[in-house]
């Protein structure tokens, strides 16, 4: 079983309330939604593992499980060639679960026109395979979101 951590303190949403299709419709797997506190600060790895995949607006990282799980900060974010974000990690890396991974700036995305929303993906998961699946409410760094077994 994974469990999977919210890698910024907000509130969750959900995924049906990202606006965007291909994570509201859960095209890429399932898994939740964070809108972030509007500050500066550093988003963190929601499960230990290694860092398969890092951009500046997004990482993936997979578990020992060969759970892999998707972090989007922002929607479209990839447009702003990483203006307000900087990576604090590399690929490869293998990193603990709560450890910082990439320093944003939500209030730098939302100026720039784009949403601000994290998503929080189980990668290539069946929808069944998540428990406790936080959707609503407020949540602080590292607060449980969802379970994947």
């Amino acid at each position: 079983m994974t469990r999977v951590l919210s890698p910024v303190a907000g509130r969750a949403i959900g995924l049906a309330r990202v606006p965007d299709a291909v994570f509201a419709q859960a095209m890429v797997g399932p898994g939740t939604a964070v809108d972030p506190e509007r500050r500066a600060g550093r988003s963190i790895a929601p499960v230990s593992g290694r860092i398969v995949k890092l951009h500046p607006h997004a990482y993936v990282i997979v578990d020992d499980e060969g759970h892999g799980v998707l972090v989007h900060l922002g929607i479209e974010t990839v447009k702003l060639r990483g203006r307000g974000f900087e990576p604090l990690a590399a690929e490869g890396d293998e990193v603990n679960a709560g450890e910082p991974v990439v320093a944003w700036d939500p209030v730098v995305v939302e100026a720039a026109g784009r949403s601000p929303i994290c998503a929080v993906v189980a990668l290539d998961a069946d929808g069944g395979a998540l428990t406790r699946l936080r959707e609503d409410g407020p949540v602080q760094q590292g607060t449980e979101l969802f379970t994947w077994t």
